[in-house]
């Protein structure tokens, strides 16, 4: 039914969750790129922006697409939100599969990610100024990497997983 589809858009999107629930509906399996990176390096994301800064995480990200468009094998993959702010990663991500933007508002990004101290980015800065500001920045380069966008606003993870199931069988690959 389907070759490799990711999972991209803002922090707090859903995309890890979607993700895992989507390959075990599609059985095939879960990457997720950021899970890859810690798993590469030994240490958690924000050890790598405290050592290396966000250059130098970015850096690794590109490195670990390049390396995942090479794999013949479908997947879903789940891709950190500030993948696409590199075009390389951009153009990468729509050679391998279908690319997907799971969209919500700044305020369904506060109300899931305001007690996450996992997400360096938004570490010691006024959070709701730092959501809007990364939206400004990205949504226009989600809307432009994505085949298809599903807003995830209000919905529970299986609602949005069945609005994706139906567009995949709608528009095989």
């Amino acid at each position: 039914m389907t070759g490799t589809v990711i999972l991209i858009g803002p922090m707090g999107a859903g995309k890890s969750t979607i993700g895992r629930l989507l390959a075990a509906r599609l059985r095939i399996p879960y990457v997720d790129s950021d899970q890859l990176i810690v798993s590469r390096t030994g240490v958690d994301i924000p050890t790598i922006f405290e050592i290396e800064g966000e250059a130098g995480f970015r850096e690794r990200e590109v490195k670990i697409i390049a390396d995942l468009v090479e794999q013949a094998n479908p997947m879903v993959l789940a891709t950190g939100g500030g993948a696409v702010l590199d075009p390389r990663n951009r153009a990468h991500l729509r050679r391998m599969g279908r690319v997907i933007y799971l969209d919500i508002s700044v305020e369904e990004q506060l109300k899931r990610v305001r007690h996450d101290r996992n997400r360096p980015l938004l570490q010691n800065a006024d959070l709701e100024n730092r959501l809007r500001h990364l939206a400004q920045q990205r949504n226009c380069i989600y809307q432009q990497t994505a085949h298809w966008r599903v807003s995830g606003d209000g919905l529970r993870s299986d609602q949005v997983l069945r609005r994706i199931l139906r567009h995949l069988q709608a528009h095989p690959a």
